[in-house]
């Protein structure tokens, strides 16, 4: 069977992925258990750069193909912010819970209209013959005034979906993975995956 390298040490990343491969006749096996425990630096400007150098570090450590995310949550009125500093938002030392409340201490009692904020997820899939595929996928919404919710992780619990009443972390995984941002782009590369590992669907 072929393996696949989830290019990430993310516990709930590493999940969202089995769930949304985990019909593949593929090996999904995590970075941690290639012997990757840690990863360069995170210098890209753009979540694209990011995971295109993570896929990149672990097929050169490992010469097996690798799947990288580098994914974030972008507010409007925020000019970006936290973007491709969502995990490090705040400085070092952080929970989750410390970034979303540090987040909705700066979006402060903005009214709901002026709240618009997305989910971007970019995936690089790094082959050992020097090829790399790429996709992208969105997820609209906003941000709540209040914390709500017990499922996902990181900003989850603040991210109102768009044409819902729900943040992501009242939504279950099931629900979640359906229109995520990370399944939204797994979707689009899927094709060019599956071709590149050579597996057809079960």
């Amino acid at each position: 069977m072929n393996r696949l390298i989830l290019a990430s040490n993310n516990a709930g990343k590493l999940r969202e992925f089995r769930d949304l491969l985990g019909d593949l006749p593929v090996a999904l096996v995590t970075a941690g258990e290639a012997g990757i425990q840690a990863f360069p630096p995170e210098t890209g400007a753009t979540f694209a750069a990011n995971a295109r150098a993570k896929a990149r570090y672990v097929t050169s450590m490992t010469g097996q193909p690798a799947l990288a995310d580098d994914s974030g949550l972008v507010v409007d009125a925020l000019d970006g912010a936290p973007g491709v500093w969502s995990a490090r938002f705040g400085g070092p030392g952080l929970t989750d819970r410390d970034r979303y409340l540090l987040l909705l201490t700066q979006q402060g009692a903005m009214p709901q209209a002026t709240r618009t904020a997305r989910f971007i997820a970019a995936l690089a899939l790094s082959l050992p013959d020097g090829r790399m595929i790429e996709a992208e996928g969105r997820l609209e919404g906003a941000i709540a005034h209040t914390p709500c919710g017990a499922f996902g992780f990181g900003y989850d619990p603040i991210f109102l979906v768009a044409g819902t009443a729900r943040t992501l972390a009242e939504m279950r995984d099931e629900e979640k993975n359906a229109i995520s941002h990370r399944a939204c782009a797994l979707a689009a590369i899927r094709p060019q995956l599956m071709a590149a590992l050579s597996v057809g669907e079960r």
